[in-house]
């Protein structure tokens, strides 16, 4: 089977690949399948944005297509960036720059309040109207230095334990990354659907 990934982000890409790919999922990307919609992103949660973003795909390409909607919350903004992670100081504005920012701007707040989490919704929709959705929340704090380069976004910010996001090697980080809990939820419920279709 064929899916299409809704998105323009070669990161994403790659974490998809390598999680779906095992189950003899041929993964490809919008790029890649020459598929070129304009999303308007106007949802309220990550859910719903994760499921624009699949539809209007699947509709373009009348195939398979899955898409995220990821961000991270911070309580001491009382959860921004949330939806608008990407977006976040300007769409065009590097992640370096965002980071430093955003660390500067929590340099008074205390570590019992630099509470932190990734959230990601996948939603992966089917020519026939059929849907999946699941969604992976990943708990950590907000860091007081940019730290680790393998990562990308604001991992090098997000504190799992002692480490940066963009500190731990990639089989570690699919096993504790808010994208990689919402693929395993989304694996499983994939392999049921297939069986009970017979796909």
């Amino acid at each position: 089977m064929k899916i299409i990934i809704a998105t323009h982000n070669a990161h994403k890409v790659i974490e998809f690949k390598r999680i779906l790919e095992p189950l003899g999922v041929e993964v490809v990307s919008q790029k890649d399948a020459g598929i070129n919609v304009e999303v308007i992103e106007n949802g309220k949660t990550f859910a719903e944005n994760a499921k624009i973003k699949a539809e209007a795909v699947c509709k373009a390409s009348n195939c398979v297509a899955i898409a995220d909607d990821s961000g991270i919350c911070i309580d001491a903004f009382n959860g921004a960036p949330g939806i608008y992670s990407a977006r976040f100081l300007g769409e065009d504005t590097p992640y370096t720059e965002k980071n430093a920012i955003i660390l500067d701007r929590l340099s008074d707040v205390s570590k019992e309040k630099r509470g932190a989490r990734y959230v990601c919704a996948i939603c992966c929709i089917f020519p026939n109207g059929d849907i999946i959705s699941t969604e992976g929340v990943c708990e950590g704090t907000m860091g007081y230095a940019i730290k680790g380069s393998n990562g990308f976004g604001y991992d090098p910010i997000f504190m799992v334990g002692d480490k940066s996001m963009a500190e731990i090697s990639d089989d570690e980080k699919d096993k504790i990354s808010h994208r990689g809990i919402a693929l395993r939820k989304f694996t499983a419920e994939l392999k049921k659907y297939l069986q009970d279709n017979k796909q």
